[in-house]
């Protein structure tokens, strides 16, 4: 995925979840709109560096999108949008491969109800093979340890009840977090942020739900999914907001 107009800028300050504040080079501040609901207060600080992409248009009150926050040295993408198209072009390509799958994809499509959610990705294989794909985004981090949720998301926890519901019902199903910067070892539950979604994908794996994880190299206008690394249900995190 690449942005096609990003410019650097100074972080000012978030006035609610959807807006913000930077500082363009040449010193004016402009509106922007914040392409992430959850908190980001660990890396969304008064003067950190982010890429703004502008994209002006008579329907928007803003002409930018907060797209990246530069932490330390790294770039996290914050766009909670792009998970699902890196997920998509990656199972596409063989990129992001669903281990247990015997079969080649020959169906994948978005968004695809089940019981009272819907799947961010359904698909099917050659050896008649079909399940689902929830993807998460994740830009947690801290001490090299990504983790998930950074915000509590009742949504979240619906949708792997319902994936544990279609695995018993036959699907191969599988949640996926994209994570959306380079730099760790491994990714994680916020157990303390949300008990119960811990819970609910530890039933979920019993039942045959695989968890999966894939992190980017990012940059301020380019993020590119790069590799599957470990995830650790109980792996204890240190949230930085804490």
């Amino acid at each position: 995925m690449k942005y096609q107009n990003c410019v650097l800028a100074r972080f000012v300050n978030r006035d609610n979840r959807f807006v913000a504040r930077a500082r363009l080079a040449d010193g004016k501040e402009v509106v922007v709109h914040v392409k992430n609901t959850g908190r980001g207060k660990e890396v969304l600080l008064p003067d950190a560096w982010v890429s703004l992409n502008y994209c002006p248009s008579p329907k928007r009150k803003t002409d930018y999108d907060l797209v990246a926050v530069k932490k330390g040295n790294q770039w996290i993408n914050l766009d909670s949008q792009l998970p699902n198209h890196l997920a998509y072009e990656g199972l596409k390509s063989g990129k992001i491969a669903l281990p247990g799958i015997k079969g080649s994809l020959t169906l994948l499509k978005p968004e695809v109800k089940y019981e009272t959610s819907r799947f961010d990705l359904y698909y099917e294989t050659d050896q008649e093979e079909k399940g689902f794909v929830e993807v998460k985004g994740l830009t947690l981090e801290n001490l090299g340890i990504g983790a998930f949720p950074d915000a509590p998301t009742l949504r979240g926890q619906k949708h792997v009840l319902e994936l544990t519901d279609s695995q018993k019902a036959g699907f191969k199903s599988y949640v996926l977090f994209i994570v959306q910067f380079e730099h760790l070892q491994l990714a994680t539950i916020h157990s303390e942020m949300q008990p119960s979604l811990r819970d609910a994908l530890d039933a979920a794996q019993k039942s045959g739900v695989q968890v999966l994880a894939y992190n980017c190299q990012v940059t301020p206008e380019c993020v590119t999914v790069k590799e599957a690394i470990p995830f650790d249900l109980d792996y204890p995190f240190v949230d930085p907001n804490q």
